[in-house]
């Protein structure tokens, strides 16, 4: 029990630490933030974000970033860099360079280099003073008073004040450039996410059978109708036109009704006026009025033309819900 306290304490001082450094980034947003902003935004080229150690992990991340949200945008590592891959950039790109110190030999031999070649460079960086923060254009400032570690020297709450501005690099980019869902979508094609942002509800009833009886049709075809076509729905129609929908339910209340159905048709049980859909809205929009109706099925529609059905258990399997 007495580990259990400890941990739990530890745990909440690491949170605790981290919490007040990202709340004290605040104060560094200043005019080298938004000029670096602005030097991103105006570039017609890349942004190169380069870092040696932990630095390099994060500018990993910070690249993954704003290549998803619009911003184009490559990783060099400085050792790398000093090696060949200098080559990397190109003449009209944007070099951000990541060090928490600003004074490592990799990054004292790698920003001459840069400035050479004329392109402008960010710092990134928690020492005003250092090698890197006077070579720099512009700086931004991620001073952080101590690391979570309890010695001072894991890089813990300093990487974290360096993720948290290249996020804040990447929103302002996004924001300023009217970065939309539709281009997040056009970014994020896969997974969950991306399937809510762009999946439509015909590329779902497409891949399902389409169900349909006449209004006149015999229940028990109707029946054989519902099984056959495995969406638990049937559209009942008259001259071409959806008149009403018959679903499981309606055939569990016809049998609990009825004692016999001979001769009863589709329009004896049918539910009239269905929710429907159109074709071309998105199926996270057909989830929230089955959720709102309390229903599993949409007859979906391309104007004014039945098309077929959208289950629940489609945007199931589609990772929708």
């Amino acid at each position: 029990m007495k580990d259990s306290k400890a941990i739990v304490s530890l745990a909440k001082n690491t949170l605790a630490t981290q919490g007040d450094a990202i709340h004290n980034l605040s104060q560094y947003i200043d005019d080298d933030f938004v000029n670096a902003v602005n030097c991103i935004r105006n570039s017609r080229g890349r942004v190169v974000i380069s870092g040696i150690g932990k630095s390099a992990i994060i500018a990993s991340k910070i690249v993954a970033t704003l290549n998803s949200t619009g911003t184009p945008a490559i990783f060099m590592h400085a050792a790398d860099a000093i090696h060949g891959d200098l080559g990397t950039i190109q003449k009209d790109d944007v070099v951000i360079c990541i060090s928490k110190s600003g004074n490592t030999p990799e990054i004292k031999m790698l920003v001459p280099l840069i400035k050479n070649g004329k392109n402008r460079m960010i710092g990134m960086t928690g020492n005003m003073d250092s090698f890197l923060a006077k070579k720099a254009d512009y700086v931004i400032n991620t001073y952080v008073e101590k690391e979570a570690c309890p010695n001072n020297l894991a890089p813990t709450t300093s990487t974290t004040a360096q993720l948290v501005m290249g996020d804040a690099l990447a929103i302002c980019l996004l924001e300023l450039r009217g970065f939309s869902s539709k281009d997040f979508a056009k970014y994020h094609p896969g997974g969950t996410l991306g399937k809510r942002l762009y999946l439509r509800v015909a590329d779902i009833a497409q891949n399902n059978m389409k169900p349909m009886v006449n209004q006149d049709t015999d229940v028990k075809r109707v029946i054989v109708e519902i099984s056959e076509k495995m969406l638990g729905v049937t559209a009942v129609m008259k001259d071409d036109h959806i008149v009403g929908v018959v679903t499981d339910g309606d055939i569990r209340r016809m049998l609990n009704k009825y004692d016999n159905i001979n001769g009863l048709t589709a329009k004896d049980i049918m539910t009239s006026n269905p929710k429907v859909i159109q074709s071309d809205v998105l199926a996270v929009k057909a989830l929230k009025i089955m959720q709102d109706n309390e229903i599993s099925q949409l007859l979906v529609m391309e104007g004014e033309s039945y098309l077929g059905v959208v289950h629940l258990h489609n945007l199931v399997n589609e990772g929708i819900i």
